[in-house]
Formats: C-alpha cells, structure tokens, sequence
C-alpha cells in the first residue's frame, strides 16, 4: 500500500513544474494563434500569396456576437480571434491590405460567414492570385480544449501534425485513467462504470483546492490526488469488499457501479453545477514545435504522464507487489493458494486506481482548461474502448489501447466535425469484438 501512495506522490510532482513555468512561460514569445478551450472558441486561419510566402500586415474584420475586432496577419500569414459566444461571425478581409500583385481569388466569397462555437476551431479560407499562381489561405486547428478541427478547411501536412500531437496528448492523458481501469477488471473481474468519476472528482477537486480555497497549484494537486486515492481505498473496504465477500456476482456489482456513477454525477451538480469551471484562470501560454502549437499546461501533462506510466510499468514488472499484482490478474484462486494477499491486493489496486484517476482529472482539467460534472462521463467510452482494445485486464495492453484511441480520434477531425470523434471509439470497439474480442494483448479463453 505504501508503494501505492508513492507512486502517486511522486506522479504529483511533476506539477511543481507547472506552477514554476508559469511565471517564465509569460515571457514566452506571443503568437497570434488563438486556444479554444471549454470557456472559449477560435476564428483563425493562415493567408498566403501565390507563390507561397505568407501575407504578412494583411487586415481583416471579424464582427457578431461580440463587439466587431480587426485585426492583421503576422509575420507567417497567421490570424485569429477568441470568441466567447457562439453564432455566425462575418469575416471581411481588407483587399487594399493585399501584398502587391496578389487579388482575392474570383471563387472566394468576400466577406465570409462562418459559425463559431465554443471549445473548438473555426476557420474561413481566402485564397490569393496574382502572376505566380495561387494558394489558399488553411485553417489551424486547435491546440487545447475540444481539438475540433476547423470547419471547412482542407487536410494539410500542418494540420495532421496538429492533429497528431493532439492524439498522443490525449492518449497519455486516456492511459492514466484506463490503466487503472483494467487493473481492477484484471484482480476483480468488475467493469468499473463509476470511473469516469474519479476522473472527474480529480478535477473538480483541484478547483475547489486552487480556487475556492486559494491553495496553490501543486499543492493542490497533490492533495487532490492523496484524497483521490484515499476514495479508492474506502471504496473497496466500505461497499466493494463486502459486496464480494457476500458472493454477489459481478453483473450485479456492474450494477451498483453504474448506480454509484448517477449518484456522484448528481452530487457533482450538488455541489458545484452544471457550469464548466477552470482549475487554473490564467490564459494558456502556447509554445510553437514547427507547426504544432502545444499549451505550457500540455507540455508539462504529457511529461508528468510518461514518467507515471514509467513508474507503473516498473512497479508492475519490478517490485514484489508488483508481480503479486499480476498474479493476482492472471489467477486470483491459484495467487491466494501461493500464499498472496489477494484482498491486500484489490485494495491497494482500487486505491492506486482511483489516484491514477485523480491525477488524470487535473491534467485533463488543465490542457482542456475547463471541467465540468460531465467531463468523466465523456471520456468513459474511450477509457473502455481502450481497455477492450489493448485486452481486458492488461495494464500495458490499456497503454497501447489508449494510445490507439488517443491518435483515431484526433485524426478523425482531419475529415469528420468534430462532434463525430467519439463516435468512431464506438466503432473501434464494435470492430475489436468482432475481430478480436480478447484485445491486442490479450489471450484467448474458452467459455462454458
């Protein structure tokens, strides 16, 4: 158990980190690129001449919903606004602005109608002609918050990267809860509905502590992440260990657990609404990679979350309770015949667990800047589709299933809205039950 506890301890502070960039990150270039997150949205796109060089001092209007803005292109062609309402924007480029011998291609409708919307990217195209030939100005796509592509822009080589880096983010971030997930399903056999809501509890734990509280931010997170784990440890000694030892089969477990999941969502509205709310106020600094535009925040939560999935797997194939663990998933009865504690076991997994789950929360809270009662919810089809992809009950099989995930759904903005994502984890799922049901590292088993 004491292994446990450091483990998620040492995940922590790695968040020293984040709050002691916050005061060099402010010094950070600024870049003209918009972040959507949870609270705001993006009109934003890239204009080029013909022959390829950006079109640099280039003026353009963006008016409705807030009041209108103006605004120029920067040294890389590069524009964009944050909106906080969404609705139709009128987007009217200044053709005076133009570099010399470039014109508005005849198809371009000047001024453009776009409809922007919160937590996601919308972009307008405007193409350029003139003596060199022609190129169209493409859309960014997002860097935190609902990694939505923009709406009508072309797929780039830009735009993947973007996209990409979005999924490996997302894919760490979905391996920190989902390796907990098929842990417990591994030493119990129990699919864990309420999970999602640890996920969840670690968020809004974190802005009770940050904000309402006035704690600062590692200190919070740390202690969001000690009382996370402390959850996961009653849990298992006041419902889930008594349930089991009463005989109750695990269908009628999945039961409570989906029952436990309604009732945190409804305390979760309780206690704090429905509202999205943010762990940290500050607005995102952005760092640029070539043409991959990553937050402070993201950076640090894609490394804090390496070094924990480092440390789970040492501690899993390294350590005496570590290897319990694994017999324990491989055979509960043949594990307590050689002499393991298999209830010392779930109880130390439900409480690392629920830890990993805290720890995702907070992340996810900061790269989406934004968590509301739901966020856990959102995210349980992909944490299961994970687990289901990598093999039921194989923590390293719920790392490369995350991962998967992770990628599939970003990249699927490159050609669906973004409001489709989710939608094809559902389908990934389907397709592994069909194809394989026991997962990439899983092993068949004969039933009946």
């Amino acid at each position: 158990m004491l292994a446990g506890l450091l483990l998620i301890g040492v995940a922590s502070l790695g968040l020293m980190g984040l709050g002691a960039t916050s005061a060099s990150a402010a010094t950070a270039t600024p870049t003209t690129k918009c972040v959507a997150d949870a609270t705001t949205g993006c009109i934003q796109g890239t204009i080029k001449q013909s022959n390829g060089d950006p079109a640099v001092g280039v003026k353009l209007t963006i008016a409705g919903g807030d009041a209108p803005e103006t605004l120029t292109t920067d040294a890389a062609g590069k524009w964009g606004v944050a909106i906080t309402v969404a609705g139709p924007y009128t987007v009217t480029l200044d053709t005076t602005t133009l570099p010399s011998g470039e014109t508005l291609d005849p198809s371009v409708t000047n001024p453009a109608t776009v409809t922007g919307g919160l937590g996601r990217n919308t972009g307008t195209i405007f193409k350029l002609s003139g003596s060199g030939g022609s190129s169209s100005g493409s859309t960014s796509a997002p860097t935190t918050g609902d990694t939505s592509a923009a709406t009508g822009g072309s797929v780039t080589w830009e735009r993947f990267l973007q996209q990409a880096a979005s999924g490996i983010r997302l894919g760490l971030l979905l391996a920190l809860a989902s390796v907990g997930l098929s842990l417990i399903y591994g030493t119990t056999g129990l699919s864990n509905f309420a999970h999602g809501e640890q996920v969840t509890l670690g968020g809004l734990l974190a802005f009770v502590l940050a904000n309402q509280l006035g704690l600062n931010l590692f200190l919070a997170a740390f202690l969001t992440v000690v009382v996370c784990a402390a959850t996961g440890y009653f849990q298992d000694a006041l419902i889930w260990k008594p349930l089991r030892k009463r005989g109750l089969p695990n269908t009628q477990l999945m039961i409570v657990t989906i029952g436990l999941s309604i009732a945190l969502q409804y305390a979760f509205q309780f206690f704090i609404g429905a509202k999205t709310v943010r762990i940290d106020k500050a607005n995102p600094v952005t760092v640029e990679i070539g043409p991959i535009t990553l937050s402070v925040q993201s950076l640090w939560a894609m490394g804090i979350a390496v070094a924990v999935i480092i440390l789970v797997g040492l501690f899993l194939l390294r350590s005496r309770i570590g290897r319990a663990t694994r017999a324990v998933s491989d055979n509960p009865s043949l594990a307590a015949a050689s002499g393991i504690d298999v209830d010392a076991i779930i109880r130390l997994v439900w409480t690392a667990s629920a830890g990993l789950a805290g720890l995702a929360g907070v992340m996810l809270g900061l790269v989406l800047n934004g968590v509301n009662w739901q966020t856990g919810l959102q995210l349980l089809l992909l944490m299961f589709a994970a687990v289901t992809l990598g093999g039921l009950g194989t923590a390293f099989g719920a790392l490369a299933g995350a991962m998967i995930i992770g990628m599939v759904v970003e990249l699927t903005n490159l050609v669906l809205p973004g409001d489709f994502k989710y939608a094809t984890a559902l389908l990934i799922l389907i397709l592994v039950l069909l194809v394989r049901p026991q997962g990439i590292f899983g092993r068949r088993e004969r039933i009946g």
